[in-house]
């Protein structure tokens, strides 16, 4: 393994050092970027983001027995919420011949005072602490080198991992709902961003993406998120015994259509500074973590459709399981201590139509939108292995309507109402929200 990284890394300076370079835009890739495909600035310096304010109502009980001892909360009064999903800051910059940086960074429900350290002068105990909820993360960080007219790109940093169709497309403006579709966002991390190589390009209706990163931690699975959390790492540092491949292509030739296959590979246990390198029990475990994933947009006059389908397996579920639940079980101990299924999937599908469409003074000549929109999504996030309890909660559906009212090009007005049905034995889950979104650049300065 060693002898292939220095390998890559050789071929990757050779490219770079190659004279063959093309002129690049930064926000040429809007998948990867807080940008919208409609918006290329031809600045040097570039300055933008997104954001979200939502506020919800709940016309049921979370409470974290409520699946446990649904009957108990079966009359619970609801509750309201207000919540900053993601307010995203970018800056890119184009240092000509080719070279590129960009950045962001994202406050997830208003940002957050936290840490896990391991005190070694206390026989590796945890130590945790908290002052207020939220996230604070650096999700893009990566310079990039273009060459032949962005037919073929390296970057190389802290990157978008390019699987699934809410990796694909997670700014405000590009989906219906006040939330982000909820099933992939529950299975595999959303908004996905890790620290590796990419490999990508554009050649006519094509896009292509392969990227080598660290693999994910498999002590942080658990049975309501599948492998959701195992991209997330306690300490300051990112663990990288072990190293995965994620890849995507995307095709543009229809007109109106797009339609994007993309997939994971990597072996994830032991990859924490926690590991079991002894045990005859674990010597052959894996934890392999393969993801296969197609999603689409279509869209034709006021018509406008989007959709997307997930599914992954994870090997030695039962073991990782039950290694899992042998980790120091401390208040302060970063895991989950919880089962993992074998498996777990994702399928939704938005629809909505622009009812100014037909109104050329409002739609065209003054850029407003308004789009009635219904959303349907299913998923599992728990598939157990032979003889491992059953959590029958974790397959859901969820349906949802409403409408998103564009006022301007940058601004997005949203409400959603829906339901997400359970099983029988388990309360129905029906929910209301508003939500005020925004992408767009703040300031486009030339060279």
């Amino acid at each position: 393994m060693a002898n292939k990284i220095r390998l890559l890394l050789l071929f990757v300076a050779i490219l770079l050092a190659s004279p063959l370079n093309a002129q690049f835009t930064v926000s040429s890739t809007p998948e990867n970027t807080a940008v919208s495909d409609s918006i290329k600035p031809k600045s040097r310096l570039t300055i933008g983001g997104y954001g979200e304010g939502v506020y919800k109502y709940n016309f049921y009980s979370d409470n974290m027995f409520r699946y446990s001892h649904a009957e108990k909360y079966a009359d619970a009064k609801g509750h309201g919420r207000v919540d900053l999903p993601h307010a995203v800051f970018m800056i890119g910059y184009d240092f000509g011949k080719g070279w590129t940086f960009n950045a962001e960074i994202e406050f997830e429900h208003g940002g957050t005072e936290a840490a896990v350290e391991v005190e070694a002068e206390e026989t590796g105990e945890f130590e945790k602490e908290i002052e207020r909820g939220g996230e604070v993360a650096l999700e893009q960080f990566w310079l990039q080198k273009s060459f032949l007219d962005s037919k073929i790109n390296i970057r190389l940093g802290h990157i978008v991992v390019p699987v699934g169709g809410t990796n694909n497309a997670h700014l405000p403006s590009e989906f219906f709902g006040v939330y982000r579709p909820e099933g992939e966002n529950t299975i595999i991390p959303c908004t996905w961003h890790e620290t590796g190589i990419e490999l990508w390009g554009k050649i006519k209706g094509w896009r292509y993406d392969v990227m080598v990163m660290p693999a994910l931690n498999s002590n942080m699975f658990n049975a309501s998120g599948w492998i959701h959390d195992g991209s997330a790492s306690p300490y300051e540092f990112k663990v990288a015994n072990k190293l995965a491949v994620a890849a995507r292509i995307d095709n543009s030739s229809v007109k109106g259509l797009r339609i994007g296959l993309s997939g994971y590979a990597g072996n994830c246990f032991n990859n924490d500074i926690v590991t079991d390198g002894k045990s005859s029990k674990y010597a052959k475990v894996k934890g392999t973590v393969l993801i296969g994933a197609l999603d689409f947009k279509y869209s034709q006059g006021g018509f406008l459709m989007r959709g997307s389908g997930l599914y992954g397996h994870l090997s030695d579920a039962g073991l990782i399981s039950t290694y899992n639940a042998s980790q120091v079980n401390s208040s302060q101990s970063p895991y989950p201590h919880t089962l993992v299924g074998k498996a777990a999937w994702s399928a939704g599908i938005e629809a909505g139509y622009d009812v100014f469409h037909h109104l050329k003074s409002t739609s065209k000549a003054l850029g407003q939108n308004l789009y009635l929109f219904v959303r349907y999504e299913y998923y599992d996030s728990y598939v157990p292995v032979a003889d491992a309890t059953p959590y029958s909660w974790s397959e859901r559906h969820c349906i949802s309507g409403g409408i998103n009212y564009r006022p301007i090009p940058e601004i997005i007005l949203k409400a959603e109402g829906g339901i997400r049905l359970l099983r029988s034995q388990y309360n129905q889950e029906p929910w209301f929200a508003i939500g005020a979104t925004w992408a767009a650049f703040f300031k486009r300065v030339k060279s």
